[in-house]
């Protein structure tokens, strides 16, 4: 089907207009990080300076956050690749009974917003004392993430021929080490994409630690920046832009170290030939 010139015109004006929408507040957010007198709106600095980064590096509970959030972010990530992998193998290699209603228990869990949950959770939590506990939460948001990483995983391990597999099991590997071998490697590309979702997801929640932890010495980056907006509205927009720019580097660090291997598609067909 030919697509006329009226019609790539609006296609490319919808894309144009896509793009600002997107650029723009990046834009600001560069601009005002080294502005002197940054407002809410996109201007020219009237002085450019760095003196919303040095205030940002030299509060200590600000660099602290931002620890914290790697260790939440970077632990839950870990413990969801490791265990959807796990997950997903049996879904993948066998046949059992229960397999289609337990994807579509998966599918239902993934569909489940957070706020409808918080309350019960915060209650368990309080039972259990689990209030003000980084590894507790790390746990939950690990758990609460595994639904959709099974079902993508499993979706990967899917393209991962099976005669690679009984290859390495005739030469006398194990399952595990069929996983660990065969398997594991194929995956990459599949591995990667859970893991920066998982991460990038975890990194910018800002409603269940705001809820979960207590004091404000544990709070991660992604509610520290809260602290920004003062009373009766006032906000240091020079120092929230520098915070969000900074905030924003660990997930540009994670695509552009990974982009290598998410750049090789989910496509593993071929691996049977030759």
């Amino acid at each position: 089907m030919r697509i006329g010139k009226t019609e790539k015109i609006i296609h490319h004006f919808i894309l144009v207009c896509l793009g600002i929408i997107f650029v723009l507040p990046l834009l600001w957010m560069l601009v005002a990080s080294i502005d002197s007198s940054a407002i809410q709106a996109l201007k020219a600095p009237e002085r450019i300076t760095f003196d919303n980064y040095l205030s940002i590096f030299s509060d200590s509970s600000i660099i602290r956050s931002f620890f914290i959030g790697i260790f939440l972010s970077g632990g839950q990530s870990i413990i969801v690749v490791l265990v959807s992998i796990l997950a997903a193998y049996p879904l993948s290699r066998y046949k059992p009974s229960y397999k289609k209603s337990f994807l579509y228990t998966i599918l239902f869990l993934t569909s489940l917003p957070m706020t409808a949950v918080i309350v019960p959770v915060f209650q368990m939590f309080l039972i259990f004392n689990f209030v003000d506990k980084l590894w507790a939460v790390m746990l939950f948001t690990a758990g609460t993430s595994l639904p959709y990483a099974i079902w993508m995983m499993k979706n990967f391990m899917d393209s991962v021929p099976l005669e690679l597999e009984e290859s390495a099991w005739v030469d006398g590997a194990s399952i595990w080490g069929g996983i660990r071998r065969i398997v594991a490697p194929l995956m990459l590309p599949g591995t990667f994409t859970v893991l920066i979702f998982t991460y990038t997801g975890s990194w910018g929640n800002f409603f269940v630690p705001y809820i979960l932890i207590q004091s404000p010495e544990k709070m991660p980056a992604s509610v520290t920046i809260f602290q920004f907006f003062g009373n009766y509205g006032l906000v240091n927009y020079g120092e929230l832009a520098a915070f969000s720019v900074l905030y924003s580097a660990p997930v540009v660090i994670l695509y552009y170290l990974s982009q290598r291997y998410m750049s090789k598609g989910f496509s593993l067909g071929g691996a049977t030939k030759g």
